[in-house]
This record gives C-alpha cells, structure tokens and sequence, in this order.
C-alpha cells in the first residue's frame, strides 16, 4: 500500500508522491522503474521510494497533467499498489494577479484535499514558494539537540568533541537542502539561524562557520559537482564563456529566480 501527495501547480510544478511502500527502497525503485511519463509538460522524478510527477500547466489547459495522474493510478492498480487518497494533497501555486479558478482533483473517484503547503523530501514548500515554515521546522530540530549539547558540555566533554558533536548533530540539520531555502530566506530568517550558532559558538567555546558561509560551500560544492557530471540534467545550464573562466549568467526576470540556486551557483563560480 502507497500513500501519495499531490501538488498541482498552474504555471509551475506538481508533484505526485508515493512514500513508504512495503518494499525496501532499492526494491521499490526497480518495482516501478517502468512507472514513467510520455508528456513533454509533465516529469516524473523517483528517489528511493519516493515518486514525484512534476507538471507544466500553461494557458489553464490541464489535460496533459490530470491524464498523467490517471495514468499513474492506472499503473498502480495494474501493479498490485494502491494509492491512498486520504493522504493525498493538491497545492496550487500561480501567482497570476487573477488566478483561474481550477476543478478540484480526483484519484479513482476520491477528491484530493487542498493544503497551502506540504512537506517533500524533508523540505516545507508552500504555496507562495515562501520558507518561513520550512526554516521554523529546522530551527527547531536545532534547538531540540541544542539540549544535548548543552549536557556534553555540563559533563566535560572536549572542545573538540564538542565540535564534532555539533557538525554531525545541529550543523547538518541547519543546512538540510540549504541550497534550495537560503537564497530566498529573509533576512530576518537569517538572523535567526545564525542567532542559533551563536548560541552553539558559547556552548562550545569556540568559533564555528557562520550559517552565510555554510550555505555558499555547499553552493559552490553542488555546483562543482553538477558540471564534473556531464550526465546531470542541469550540466548544460553552465556554460563556459569563450574565455574559459567564467560562466555565462542566466537571464532572471523575478527576484524568486534570481535568489534561487543555478543564478546564485553561477555568481559564487565568477566571483
């Protein structure tokens, strides 16, 4: 039995997904490796056991991606997996000044709830592509582990233990897909997530990376690795100028993309 989650954008992405199937990841993954889409507008992403359809709506015209969400319900039922429409979700995302009012979502005859936003991969996205909720969800994981830092220190644990303890523990989960959020975080966010390695810098006695530092290693690092893999989808995306050392810009028309990781990565190389 699969439990899906739908999001269905208009001129944006949707997502479909199936989690936590009786079958182990690797064994999920081979089981629905034949699970694909043949629309151009429409994308189907798998991670583990994780299947996403990711649709392109232009011009209100729906077909391409409700077909594609029958045609997945036909699969699963043609493969001895159901999907459960009570934990099924639609997010409309359009920031038209006038969005179009849109027919509510069936999955064998079942509607599917609308929500604001929805969690995917670890990650709150919502419905105004905004990361207020997905950064408060993070602080306070960090928070709740501050606690166990606090007690290593009370019983003499080394500084550099200490250390260790906060990269591996609240460290990672400060920069859970950092590179996604951070660009687009408002400062005010961003105050907040440092504030919170300041109070780790005090525990442990010692400096430790500003959260602005982690997320431009990990930038450059992803980056580094996307044009190192000539089989990545967005390998194309850095283009070398004739000169050979620096990457051509790509052309942003809204603050949201400029913010986002592929400008962001392509600035941080040329700098």
């Amino acid at each position: 039995m699969c439990s899906s989650e739908v999001s269905h954008p208009v001129h944006g992405p949707s997502a479909l997904v199936l989690p936590k199937a009786a079958l182990s990841p690797l064994l999920f993954s081979l089981y629905t490796n034949d699970c694909t889409s043949n629309d151009p507008a429409v994308k189907l992403l798998k991670f583990a056991d994780d299947t996403t359809v990711i649709g392109l709506i232009q011009d209100g015209d729906e077909s391409a991606y409700r077909q594609e969400v029958d045609k997945l319900a036909l699969w699963c039922s043609q493969h001895n997996l159901q999907l459960n429409t009570l934990k099924t979700v639609e997010m409309v995302v359009d920031f038209r000044k006038h969005p179009s009012l849109l027919h509510p979502l069936t999955i064998s005859h079942s509607p599917v709830s609308n929500v604001d936003s929805f969690k995917f991969l670890g990650s709150i996205i919502s419905q105004d592509l905004k990361w207020e909720s997905n950064i408060n969800a993070i602080l306070k994981k960090a928070q709740q582990r501050m606690y166990f830092l606090r007690q290593l220190r009370k019983h003499g644990l080394p500084q550099e233990l200490l250390v260790t303890f906060y990269t591996a523990v609240i460290e990672s989960i400060l920069c859970s897909s950092i590179t996604v959020w951070f660009g687009a975080a408002t400062k005010h966010d961003k105050h907040r997530l440092q504030r919170t390695i300041r109070t780790a810098e005090k525990i442990i006695g010692a400096p430790l990376p500003s959260v602005q530092d982690l997320y431009i290693g990990r930038t450059r690092k992803r980056a580094e690795n996307i044009i190192k893999d000539a089989s990545h989808p967005a390998h194309t995306l850095f283009d070398l100028l004739p000169f050979g050392r620096r990457y051509r810009s790509l052309r942003t028309k809204t603050t949201r993309h400029k913010n986002s990781f592929f400008p962001t990565a392509i600035t941080l190389l040329n700098s």
